[in-house]
């Protein structure tokens, strides 16, 4: 699993405990998500030769680790994407997740009064 895929997973996941805990009593505001992976960089041969990140898997062979990986670790911080809100899990409102993901609408600058 490459690393955008291993974040995308972390979201969906989030998404889908938002879903389920629609309508329980229950709120959780979502706080900082700390992500730590060991990588292997890998240079593709073609187009280009770019170098790409795997997630390796925890049981990998430690002598096939040693000096090929790297410790990877980050804070996400999710935020209602049209709100910039702190993110809740559960609500009374059965709501939508529809929206969710969409850029915010960009403010107009107000024009001057004269």
């Amino acid at each position: 699993m490459d690393l955008t895929e291993a974040i995308a997973s972390v979201r969906d996941q989030l998404v889908e405990a938002a879903t389920r805990a629609t309508g329980q009593p229950v709120v959780f505001e979502v706080g900082t998500i700390e992500m730590e992976f060991t990588l292997e960089l890998r240079k593709e041969t073609k187009a280009g030769g770019r170098v790409k990140a795997w997630v390796v898997d925890a049981g990998a062979d430690a002598a096939r680790a040693t000096g090929r990986t790297h410790r990877v670790a980050f804070t996400l911080t999710p935020r209602d994407s049209r709100t910039h809100a702190p993110w809740l899990v559960g609500d009374d409102d059965p709501g939508s997740t529809a929206g969710f993901g969409e850029a915010p609408p960009v403010p107009r600058p107000a024009h001057p009064t004269r």
